[in-house]
């Protein structure tokens, strides 16, 4: 599947999961893609594509589709992550509550200086040193990287190196799979997502600026 797919996926499931707890128990594709934003034939093309029944009367089961959208995004599952950075931006994830919700579960954080950590709920905090024998013990896949970008780098490679196959990246730095990750070899094939927070940001204000023009050329 593509990431536009699993993107759309993600975003059903975390509606029908409130359509649900608002007492429905079935939806049409009209009201998920009004919801979304996409065109209804784009939602029954992904449906009949991935065999999630539904007809055009009675329209899609609620429970059917989350247990198979859960199935499919392996949320059928616990989900464990660690946090690997645990100053404002890893702490702040770490109090997230919505992450239970999505089956998601912060088993860990690690920081160079744990004992300088405040405690988030019960999830305990261990010096960065220990994160290989952390993954080795415990099979986790998939970690969040926020550390400053002098040391993204290498924390990063601390990472891959332990086994980690799954970066959530907050840094400004991109970081992607390859022979080598900033000269050191690649383990295994991992795979790396940016969010670039300044980024994002500058590209909403131009989105935001253009828009502003845009009425105000209107209204001229």
């Amino acid at each position: 599947m593509n990431k536009d797919l699993i993107l759309r996926l993600s975003k059903y499931k975390r509606l029908l999961y409130k359509l649900r707890a608002l007492g429905l128990e079935r939806v049409f594709s009209n009201n998920l893609g009004d919801a979304l934003g996409v065109a209804p034939a784009l939602v029954r093309k992904d449906f009949t594509l991935l065999e999630m029944p539904g007809n055009k009367r009675g329209g899609y089961s609620i429970d059917t589709l989350i247990e198979k959208l859960d199935k499919i995004l392996g949320i059928d599952k616990p989900q464990e992550v660690v946090v690997v950075g645990c100053g404002r931006i890893g702490t702040a994830l770490m109090q997230y509550e919505e992450f239970a919700k999505e089956g998601i579960q912060i088993v860990a954080g690690f920081d160079i200086a744990p004992e300088q950590v405040k405690r988030v709920k019960d999830i305990p905090i261990y010096h960065i040193n220990d994160i290989e024998d952390f993954i080795i013990k415990t099979g986790v896949k998939v970690g969040i990287l926020a550390v400053p970008d002098s040391v993204a780098a290498e924390v990063f490679n601390i990472m891959i190196r332990a086994g980690i196959m799954g970066v959530l990246n907050f840094s400004s730095l991109d970081f992607k799979c390859g022979p080598k990750h900033v000269g050191t070899p690649c383990p295994q094939r991992c795979i790396t997502h940016n969010v670039n927070i300044g980024l994002e940001l500058e590209h909403l204000f131009y989105q935001v600026n253009l828009a502003a023009e845009g009425i105000e050329a209107e209204s001229t």
